[in-house]
């Protein structure tokens, strides 16, 4: 008898694939939202503490300068410690897996959670400013391992997956800005439990997350343990026969078998991977220097430009916060019917247009009466336009276009990328606001342009294809007839393997 063809099957939602999605999801990317928001509500009350415990060191207070430029170091701080996060991500992962580099993760959201909610009773804004560090370096690592790991667990058909961990940072942010309610935490004696909650998601996922399985890909093709990535797929798929996708793990093995494992450095000088890192530059860069960090960080204080009453902004805020969840759970259904390319367009060309109206409405504000509510419109068709595309498809992009050798050094660059981006609109904005005023956000709306061309002219679809199909589709856009990594990096030298 010939040998049968191993059966094909379409992926289903197993309880395994979905617990597995929601832990890893709650306890990091939840994490991640909760701490971009948590200190915009009560920032007043932070600001005094500041300025306060200066007080009682030198018996002088602050200048408006320099409370404003320490101000803005504790909220750059965040994107900061996401950077160093994300150039930890290519070790972490091959060295940890994907499900141990989450659980090791846990430390640098729990440490600084203790010393957030011990900061007031220190009397010590550095403790703040150390921790808003390290919870960065945690949302780093989650930002970039999180799509990967989901990535790697879900079948072809049911990549919408990997949006999901964008859907749990839009909860995280709504989270904030729930507790961010002055009749909740941010007041005077709450805001350093508010800053605390953070270490509780974290907490939830060392505990639970051991139990369930690491990536079949990397126990296959990094580990080399073929029974233990059978294993995992079995529990992850709900049946026996997983022969299928174990050959289709190796084709990708197979074709980047030679390369080994890819540095950054390598990234960059390979001709094979020119148009996929050029991609993720544009997508991450344009992802967070279209605006949406002034939003997040400066929320309050846009509304308050756009005449909403001081006592009604927390509750627009946490309005807004609802509408970003209820789009980016309505993207994570319509990924696989109308596509990654199509969303993207549709979300940047939505930006473009409220950042331009916006522009418009906050010059003319004290001039038309009704001005202000059109500023509001424009804010919230922003976040309706980013929560489609620009916050979701970037990252499950990069875990579709890379192959499994090179996608830790493809997430090393698309994360340095993302929190230094996010870290220079969290240190420079509030200085832009108060030099362009009500033209600050016509930078944005460039910026969100040219990505929308960028998007028409270079990049595809990959709904429902392979990693091997796209990287087919690369391969003919690199204008080279064949992958061969062992060809392009036969001149490295040794000491370029590590980078």
């Amino acid at each position: 008898m010939e040998p049968q063809e191993p059966v094909k099957r379409e992926g289903r939602l197993t309880l395994v694939l979905a617990l597995a999605t929601l832990i890893a999801a709650f306890g990091s990317s939840f994490q991640y939202g909760y701490n971009v928001a948590a200190i915009n509500s009560p920032s007043g009350f932070m600001k005094d503490f500041y300025n306060e415990t200066y007080y009682d060191r030198i018996g002088e207070y602050m200048s408006e300068f320099s409370l404003t430029l320490l101000w803005s170091v504790s909220v750059s701080m965040f994107p900061f410690g996401g950077f160093i996060g994300s150039l930890m991500v290519g070790p972490l992962v091959n060295h940890l897996g994907r499900k141990g580099t989450l659980l090791f993760n846990n430390i640098f959201s729990i440490v600084p959670a203790i010393l957030m909610g011990c900061s007031k009773v220190a009397q010590s804004f550095e403790m703040i400013i150390v921790s808003r560090l390290l919870v960065g370096i945690c949302a780093g690592l989650s930002s970039n391992v999180v799509p990967m790991y989901l990535g790697e667990l879900a079948p072809k058909n049911l990549g919408a997956l990997g949006v999901v961990p964008q859907l749990f940072i839009t909860v995280g942010i709504l989270v904030a800005q729930i507790f961010g309610l002055r009749t909740l935490l941010a007041n005077k004696e709450g805001w350093p439990i508010l800053l605390g909650l953070t270490g509780i998601p974290a907490a939830l996922q060392l505990l639970c997350l051991p139990f369930f399985p690491e990536s079949p890909r990397y126990l296959l093709i990094q580990k080399k343990d073929e029974a233990a990535a059978k294993n995992a797929l079995r529990r992850l798929r709900g049946w026996d026969d997983v022969d299928a996708e174990i050959e289709e793990i190796r084709e990708e093995d197979q074709a980047e078998k030679a390369a080994g494992f890819i540095s950054v450095l390598k990234l960059f000088r390979m001709r094979s991977l020119r148009w996929q890192v050029i991609s993720t530059i544009i997508l991450m860069g344009g992802q967070q220097l279209s605006g949406v960090n002034a939003i997040y960080y400066y929320a309050d204080q846009i509304y308050l430009s756009a005449g909403v009453r001081d006592q009604d902004v927390q509750f627009v805020t946490a309005g807004t916060g609802a509408v970003n969840v209820l789009m980016t759970g309505i993207a994570i259904f319509v990924v696989e019917l109308l596509g990654r390319r199509f969303l993207l367009l549709l979300g940047f060309s939505i930006c473009f247009t409220a950042c331009c109206v916006l522009t418009a409405a906050l010059a003319l504000q004290e001039t038309i009466s009704w001005m202000p509510y059109l500023s509001i419109v424009c804010v919230i068709s922003y976040v309706i336009g980013h929560a489609l595309g620009p916050s979701p498809i970037p990252a499950l992009f990069i875990t579709e276009i890379f192959l499994q050798s090179s996608r830790p050094a493809a997430y090393m660059v698309g994360g340095s990328v993302h929190w230094l981006s996010n870290f220079t609109v969290g240190l420079i904005f509030p200085f832009i606001q108060v030099g362009l005023g009500a033209y600050c956000f016509i930078i944005f709306a460039v910026i969100c342009l040219l990505t929308t061309i960028y998007i028409f002219l270079v990049v595809p679809e990959t709904k429902s294809k392979t990693f091997i199909e796209i990287n087919q589709i690369f391969t003919k856009m690199n204008k080279v007839s064949e992958v061969h990594p062992e060809k392009e990096l036969k001149d490295f030298p040794p000491s370029a393997v590590g980078l």
